[in-house]
Order: structure tokens, then C-alpha cells, then sequence
């Protein structure tokens, strides 16, 4: 992916921080624009729909946290990878970011050519696509072109995560897949979450698609069952 195609969203409170990683994306190509708090945020993506959204946490009027799960909210930009930039390391912290719908988590202060280097690699998952794009099983029809599940004659719109959690459990139906496996495919190596993420957005998938589908291994991981 071309960074001079790449639009890039920052979302953050302190107009130094804004400045210093504005001048640094800028210079990598990338198009750039800023926000200053969460409600900013939100009406620059519906206004700019950026490819990337690097979100600030703790932020006046309303935190990343918020601007995250309303951005999810709109169908135009679910697709739409948003990483969080916070001096906060706590796991607690890291947790509601990925319950909210994050893709990633970078802790400040980050030096600006480790930011680039992060920048990259999560645009390097915006720009891969899956050989096939369309798979059946059953009443379940994914779509990986448009990143929807459709099952019964309802189409859920997943976010990101979500949807490539599905998509790696649905590749081999019936097959166990190891937790770390699972973290390893869908988060990454450069990516520092926990296990309780997996079974965050596990429990999502499952409102959405059904109980029945996907089944815990105990001990193991979890498996698709068609």
C-alpha cells in the first residue's frame, strides 16, 4: 500500500504530541489530519473516513475509549483500523480498548521511527486480502470482501477483529485452535494482549452468530462447528 493513498487520523488532546507525530507520518508520505478530543474525533472520521485512527485515550469532553465505540457504531467506517496511543499500560486499560473495538494498543511516549514501524505493520493487514473471498457453510455465508457474516437471511456487520477471528476459525471447521495460535494469526506477534481478549470478543461472536457455532475446548481453544 502506497503511504501517499494512506489516510491517517490523530486524535490527541496535547497539541505538542499532535505536532511531533503529524511531522513524522507526514514525512512517511502519509496524509494527515487531527483532532483534538473524542468528539472531534468522531466527525472527522464520518467528514475524512481515514484508513488508520490513532486515538488518544484519556481526552477531554469524551475519551478515546467513547470516540472508539461510536466510530464502530458507524457502518461506513467498520472497517476502519484504530489503534490506541496512551500513557496508560494497565491491562484493565487495554481491555475496554479492545472490548470498544480496537485493533491495537501503542503505549506513550513511542519513539517516532518505532511509531512508524507500528504505522506500517498495521497497514500491512488493511492491505492483505484472503484468496477466497466468499465461503459458505451451511446457513453461514462470510464475506470477506465486505466483511459481513450473513446467517439466516441476517447480515451482521463484524467488526475487524471480530470478523477475523470468525473467518480463521471458519477456514478448518471442527479443527481446535490453540489459543496462542489464534492470538498469533489474528493479533499478531508485535501485539501484547491477553488471553481474556479472546474470550471477549469470542462471547461477541457468539451473540451474534449463535452459541452453537463456535465451541470451547477447555483447556485447549475453540473450534467452528458447522
Amino acid at each position: 500500500m502506497n503511504p501517499s493513498d494512506v489516510k491517517i487520523l490523530l486524535v490527541d488532546d496535547d497539541p505538542d504530541i499532535l505536532e511531533i507525530l503529524t511531522y513524522n507520518l507526514t514525512k512517511e508520505g502519509y496524509q494527515v489530519v487531527t483532532a483534538e478530543n473524542g468528539v472531534k474525533a468522531v466527525k472527522k472520521a464520518k467528514k475524512e473516513k481515514p484508513d488508520l485512527i490513532i486515538l488518544d485515550v484519556m481526552m477531554p469532553e469524551m475519551d478515546g475509549i467513547q470516540a472508539c465505540e461510536q466510530i464502530r457504531s458507524i457502518p461506513e467506517l467498520d472497517h476502519v483500523l484504530i489503534t490506541f496511543l496512551t500513557a496508560r499500560g494497565e491491562d484493565y486499560s487495554q481491555l475496554a480498548g479492545f472490548e470498544a473495538g480496537a485493533d491495537d494498543y501503542i503505549t506513550k511516549p513511542i519513539k517516532p521511527k518505532l511509531l512508524i514501524g507500528k504505522v506500517a505493520s498495521l497497514l500491512r493487514r488493511l492491505g492483505s486480502k484472503e484468496a477466497d473471498l466468499r465461503v459458505v457453510i451451511g446457513s453461514l455465508t462470510l464475506d470477506r470482501d465486505a466483511y459481513t457474516v450473513i446467517q439466516d437471511g441476517f447480515e451482521h456487520a463484524l467488526p475487524r477483529k471480530e470478523f477475523e477471528l470468525l473467518s480463521l476459525l471458519i477456514s478448518k471447521p471442527g479443527k481446535v485452535f490453540k489459543r496462542d495460535e489464534i492470538l498469533d494469526k489474528v493479533w499478531g506477534n508485535d501485539v501484547v494482549v491477553g488471553g481474556r481478549t479472546i474470550d471477549v470478543h469470542i462471547r461477541k461472536l457468539r451473540e451474534k452468530i449463535g452459541d452453537n457455532r463456535v465451541e470451547t475446548v477447555k483447556g485447549v481453544g475453540y473450534k467452528f462447528s458447522e
